[in-house]
């Protein structure tokens, strides 16, 4: 017990004095999900607004398709994209691998069937009442999806830090493409692994508390949202 008690107080004195390991993985972390998470809503938010707003042949294959891919492992989506960018990949000449853009490319496609298959549920499964109301005013087309993402704003931002959350805390991928590169490519969560494998307690320690409180911010944010929207 008391190795766990001074790890802790170790853990706190490295993030107090700024300790540039500890904060280094932290901006890895922040940089590779930050810039996988916009990326993927700006691809993926558009199709699930599509997926669930409109009927067409082929729509519950294609949720199906992204409703089963919610639950992929990450490895699985590590090892496929390791397969593309390595070496002897299509893409190995373009040196993805072992870079935090490799990183990015990977969750973000971790990221895209999460928003596509909760943007397209909250989307098809919105309050009958507002879409009445909505056709009431005869807008034109445009006008009817514009108010109802509007309308819908507050949810469909729960997806994307849902699918934040999922991103920030995952492993596999970061440690697969990423290589867990000191000062290079690695992550909050690699950094635990090999730290607490090395018995560095302290810092392993340091990065799971930063790792909780963002966990507890994603949190705060969805509650927030989840008053707002009841409203």
């Amino acid at each position: 017990m008391d190795f766990i008690l001074g790890g802790f107080w170790e853990a706190l004195a490295l993030l107090r004095s700024g300790d540039a390991e500890t904060y280094n993985a932290i901006y890895n972390t922040i940089l590779t999900s930050s810039v996988s998470i916009m990326i993927a809503t700006c691809i993926a938010l558009p199709l699930g607004f599509l997926l669930g707003y409109f009927d067409f042949w082929g729509k519950r294959v294609i949720s199906l398709v992204c409703n089963t891919l919610l639950a992929f492992p990450t490895v699985v989506v590590g090892l496929i994209v390791y397969a593309f960018i390595s070496s002897k990949g299509p893409l190995g000449d373009y040196g993805l691998l072992f870079s935090n853009t490799g990183v990015i490319i990977g969750q973000t496609l971790l990221a895209l069937p999460i928003i596509v298959a909760l943007s397209s549920s909250v989307v098809e499964h919105m309050d009958k009442r507002l879409v009445l109301t909505l056709r009431s005013f005869a807008l034109s087309q445009k006008q009817m999806i514009t108010t109802t993402l509007w309308e819908l704003r507050h949810a469909l931002l729960s997806v994307v830090i849902t699918a934040y959350a999922r991103i920030v805390s995952e492993i596999g991928i970061a440690m697969m493409i990423g290589g867990n590169i000191k000062w290079h490519t690695r992550t909050i969560t690699t950094a635990i692994s090999l730290e607490t494998n090395k018995g560095e307690f302290a810092l392993a320690i340091a990065l799971g508390i930063v790792l909780v409180g963002i966990a507890l911010l994603i949190n705060l944010a969805l509650s927030f949202l989840q008053t707002q929207r009841d409203k």
